[in-house]
């Protein structure tokens, strides 16, 4: 009796570790230029989708709380942006992003993925702080681009559930009744 429970966990396991080694490249993002979101109305390659992730983590760094990457702000931003945003300004966000790319390129001497998290921090910095000159008008692609990921990455962070559970504690209104509260007697003249 023994040797038949022991069988059939046997093939159990077989059969939960076969299945695993079967989803297992599905769920990895493969080398191909394919992106592991799927989305509706953007077409992004795994290069656009890492240039956003890496972004997005350079915004909103990893420190003692969770970072970006670890929140799924990357993918909250494609989200958004394919699901809230018009044709026209998904066009403008692609053609913000491939400009984006360009420029960082150029200015660090190699793509924003390949750059060291300090080199992406020091580019952003530069890069915001030259939005406020004339030098980048607010119409400007690549300032659009950073400008609207900027924009959901705080959205997603304010309204992540990490957030809404460890930074501010939520209540629903009316919120709690305190019966102790300390009421000053009204002096009448």
């Amino acid at each position: 009796m023994n040797f038949n429970i022991n069988r059939r966990a046997a093939i159990r396991n077989m059969a939960l570790i076969l299945g695993s080694a079967a989803v297992l490249p599905s769920c990895l993002n493969n080398d191909k230029g394919k992106p592991v979101v799927e989305l509706k109305n953007l077409k992004i390659d795994a290069e656009q989708e890492n240039l956003v992730t890496n972004l997005t983590e350079t915004i909103l760094p990893k420190t003692d709380s969770p970072g970006a990457k670890d929140l799924g702000i990357n993918l909250f931003v494609f989200k958004m942006i394919d699901d809230c945003m018009g044709k026209e300004q998904q066009d403008d966000f692609m053609r913000g992003l491939d400009s984006f790319a360009d420029e960082a390129k150029k200015q660090l001497g190699k793509s924003f993925n390949e750059s060291t998290d300090k080199e992406r921090t020091a580019f952003v910095a530069a890069f915001e702080k030259n939005s406020k000159d004339d030098k980048y008008k607010d119409d400007s692609k690549s300032m659009a681009f950073y400008k609207a990921v900027k924009q959901q990455t705080v959205f997603g962070y304010t309204t992540s559930k990490y957030f809404m559970t460890k930074q501010v504690v939520y209540e629903l209104v009316p919120g709690r009744y305190n019966a102790r509260f300390p009421v000053k007697k009204q002096v009448t003249a």
